[in-house]
C-alpha cells in the first residue's frame, strides 16, 4: 500500500471554506456561471455548450478545438510552434501533475522541488518512492531561487527538476534568465523540467526593471520540458475540470496518455465543451483582462492594507498569480498562525490559510498566512475590514509561535 502524507492545503480548504464569510483564502479569479462568460464572447450568437449535442466520451485526449485553443496559449508570436499534438486534456491540472509524476518517477530516482509550493510536487514523488530535495526560496531574498544552489543538488539519479511559475503561495515570478539557467543545467544532465503553470498568464505587476512576462517553460527549445495548466485559476471556471500537460516531446506525452486510460478516460464532454468556449479567439482575451484587472485592483487593496498595518505584518508584494504569502508579528515574532486562521475565522467569518501547516514543515513559515486576493472585490475589502476590527481588538489573544 503506498502511504502519503495528509494533504495539508486541501483539508484545511475543506474543513473551512464553507462556512467562511469572507473567503479570501480562494485562489481562483473569482469565478464565471455560463452567463457571466458568455457575456464576455464579441459573439454573442454563439453558446458555451449545444444541448443537442450526444454525451458521449468524446475525444480520448480532449477535442482537437480544446486542444488546438490551449496551444495557441502558448505560441509567444504567430509562429504558430504548437500544435494540438503538444496537448494533454486531464480533469484539472492537480491531475496532471499526479500523471506527470506517476509515469515518470519511481524508487531510486531523484527529485529536486522549488520550495515553497503547492505539496502535491514533493509530497507525490516522495510517495513514490523518489529522493526529493527541496530548493528553498526564502523572504529575505524577495523568494528568488539561486541556480548555484540548484547546481549544488543535481545528483547522478536526479530524474526531474520541478517549479511552479508564477508561485503559490507567493506570488513571484521565475524570470527568463533563471529559466534559461535552469534548461542549461537539465541538458548538460538529461534532466526533465516539470513546471506548474496553473497561475499563468497572470502576470500583472511585474516590475517595471522586468516589465515582460517570462515565457513558458515549453517554450524555451528544450523538448524534455513539461508545462501543466488548467482552466480554475487564471481563467475562473475551476468548476469545469480541465487541465492539461503540454509539451514538446511525444514520447512523455505518450507515455502519460498510457497511464491516464488507467484513471480518467476522458474528462467531461460538457466541461470540454466549456473550456474550448472560454479559451475561442471570441472570449479568451476578454476574460484575460477581466481577471487581470480583477488582480491589479485587489492587489492594491491589499498593498495598503498591508502598508497601514505593517507594525505587524509584511510581505514580498506578489508579482503575478492570486496569492500572497504575508507574515503576521508581535513583540518581534511570528504568532500562531494556525491560532490566529482558526480564531479569525470562528470571530469574524474571515478565512486565511496557516503557512506553517500548509506550506512549511516544523520549523519553517511560522506567522505567514496565505492570501487569496483575486476574489469579488467586496468580499476582500468587506473581509479586510473585518480583519482590522480583529487587529484592533482581539490582536493581543493571539499567542506567539513556539
Amino acid at each position: 500500500m503506498v502511504k502519503i502524507k495528509p494533504f495539508s492545503v486541501e483539508k484545511w480548504m475543506d474543513d473551512h471554506e464553507l462556512t467562511a464569510e469572507y473567503n479570501i483564502a480562494e485562489t481562483c479569479c473569482s469565478s464565471l456561471s455560463l452567463q457571466d462568460l458568455k457575456s464576455l464572447s464579441i459573439d454573442q450568437s454563439q453558446e458555451p455548450i449545444s444541448t443537442a449535442k450526444k454525451l458521449t466520451y468524446g475525444a480520448i485526449p480532449g477535442s482537437k478545438p480544446l486542444r488546438s485553443n490551449i496551444a495557441k496559449l502558448y505560441d509567444e508570436s504567430d509562429s504558430q510552434l504548437f500544435s494540438a499534438d503538444d496537448i494533454l486534456i486531464t480533469p484539472g491540472a492537480i491531475a496532471a501533475n499526479h500523471l506527470v509524476l506517476y509515469t515518470l518517477i519511481g524508487p531510486g530516482d531523484h527529485v529536486i522541488c522549488h520550495w515553497p509550493t503547492y505539496q502535491q510536487l514533493y509530497t507525490v514523488p516522495e510517495s513514490l518512492g523518489a529522493e526529493v530535495d527541496l530548493w528553498r526560496a526564502s523572504e529575505e531574498k524577495g523568494w528568488l531561487l539561486d541556480i548555484e544552489e540548484l547546481k549544488r543538488m543535481v545528483k547522478r539519479n536526479t530524474k526531474l527538476i520541478i517549479i511552479n511559475n508564477p508561485n503559490n503561495p507567493t506570488g513571484a515570478t521565475l524570470l527568463l534568465s533563471l529559466l534559461e539557467q535552469i534548461i542549461i543545467l537539465a541538458r548538460a544532465h538529461n534532466i526533465t523540467i516539470l513546471s506548474d503553470e496553473v497561475y499563468r498568464p497572470l502576470f500583472h505587476s511585474l516590475p517595471c526593471t522586468h516589465p515582460s512576462p517570462p515565457p513558458s517553460i515549453i517554450s524555451l527549445n528544450y523538448t524534455k520540458a513539461i508545462a501543466t495548466g488548467s482552466l480554475s485559476k487564471a481563467f475562473s471556471l475551476a468548476g469545469i475540470r480541465v487541465g492539461w500537460i503540454a509539451s514538446r516531446d511525444p514520447d512523455i506525452l505518450q507515455a502519460c496518455a498510457e497511464v491516464r486510460q488507467y484513471t480518467n478516460i476522458s474528462v467531461s464532454s460538457v466541461d470540454d465543451q466549456i473550456a474550448s468556449y472560454a479559451l475561442g479567439p471570441n472570449v479568451v482575451q476578454n476574460l484575460l483582462a477581466r481577471n487581470t484587472k480583477l488582480a491589479k485592483t485587489n492587489l492594491a487593496i491589499l498593498d495598503k492594507f498591508i502598508e497601514e498595518h505593517a507594525g505587524i505584518c509584511r510581505w514580498v508584494k506578489p508579482s503575478a498569480g492570486t496569492t500572497a504569502f504575508v507574515s503576521f508579528w508581535r513583540e518581534g515574532l511570528p504568532v500562531d498562525d494556525v491560532v490566529f486562521c482558526e480564531t479569525l475565522q470562528k470571530e469574524v467569518g474571515v478565512m486565511f490559510v496557516p503557512g506553517s501547516t500548509c506550506f512549511g514543515d516544523e520549523y519553517a513559515f511560522k506567522g505567514f498566512v496565505r492570501i487569496g486576493y483575486a476574489c469579488e472585490t467586496d468580499v476582500l475589502i468587506d473581509g479586510l475590514a473585518k480583519l482590522d476590527g480583529f487587529l484592533r481588538s482581539n490582536y493581543g489573544r493571539i499567542p506567539l509561535a513556539t
